[in-house]
């Protein structure tokens, strides 16, 4: 039994163990990998302290930081149940193991929506990325192509037309973003728009250097010269796991108060897999904190 489940280890799941650590709770870090969404970009410009740092070398900063604390770590297991016990908490994991816990931190972050075609896994962080806030200054200069036709797409095409040489969209349906953004955008002058087309294939040596996309009518293929693909089809929240212990709301996320708080006593979440706005690295380090010292007091109180 521990004092405190920390599961997901990404940068909330990471900070919230470090408080955790501080307050010496007996605490368990439970995760399927470390880095969570970070591990999907690369580089970072945006994190106080670093003017710019690779993804990698930020995750490796944070896991040399709470390796420091006698703190139990879990990776490589994903939990796929978290239910109340008598005395707490209970995850499950897709190995069948089980750990039992007073508080839960529940970080497990969300997932980018794939395209699934050849070439998209083998250059992500290599010019396929999935965050244009974040890797968005990496391609100034650069021709681009933004996959997607609603709010994110047309939002990633608006910051990427004024740094990047071009952009192009592509979209398997007409643009559903909310027409103020729509408009917005179709007055840049860089700017190539292809709907109803969808992307095939994405080639390059190290890096990204094609795209390939096909008319959903005609068939008739395409090849455009990029240095970067952004793929804005949207995110799942990580959030199956709680579905039965709590209620999420209409996008699958974890409904949280300014402290961390769920509703369920002893239940705390933060970062990409709730409904705090702006999904971004320095916000969910903020909320794993936040979360985890509520955890603490909480604990205070009840045992």
């Amino acid at each position: 039994m521990y004092e405190i489940m920390i599961i997901g280890a990404g940068p909330a799941g990471l900070s919230a163990a470090v408080y955790a650590a501080r307050k010496q709770l007996k605490t368990l870090l439970l995760s399927s990998d470390i880095g969570g969404q970070m591990n999907w970009t690369m580089g970072i410009e945006n994190y106080l302290g670093y003017q710019f740092i690779t993804a990698s070398e930020l995750i490796s900063k944070f896991h040399q930081q709470i390796s420091q604390f006698p703190i139990d770590q879990k990776t490589g297991e994903k939990v796929t149940l978290v239910s109340r016990t008598e005395d707490g908490f209970e995850a499950t994991t897709d190995t069948g193991e089980k750990y039992q816990a007073k508080a839960v931190v529940f970080a497990t972050g969300k997932q980018s929506r794939r395209l699934d075609v050849p070439g998209e896994t083998t250059f992500t962080g290599k010019g396929v990325t999935y965050c244009s806030v974040c890797d968005g200054p990496l391609f100034a200069g650069m021709p681009v192509a933004i996959v997607g036709g609603g709010n994110s797409a047309v939002q990633a095409a608006l910051d990427m037309v004024k740094i990047a040489k071009n952009v192009t969209i592509i979209s398997l349906t007409k643009l559903t973003a909310d027409p103020i953004l729509a408009n917005k955008l179709l007055q840049e002058k860089n700017l190539d728009i292809y709907i109803e087309y969808k992307v095939t294939k994405i080639e390059g040596q190290q890096l990204v250097k094609q795209v390939t996309m096909e008319d959903v009518k005609s068939k008739k293929v395409r090849i455009l010269d990029v240095s970067g693909v952004f793929i804005e089809i949207g995110l799942i929240p990580n959030s199956d796991a709680v579905k039965e212990l709590v209620k999420l709301n209409s996008a699958g996320e974890v409904p949280v108060n300014c402290s961390g708080e769920t509703g369920v006593p002893g239940f705390f979440a933060a970062g990409d897999v709730t409904d705090v706005p702006e999904k971004q690295i320095v916000i969910a380090a903020g909320e794993g904190a936040k979360a985890a010292l509520r955890a603490h007091r909480f604990l205070q109180m009840n045992t």
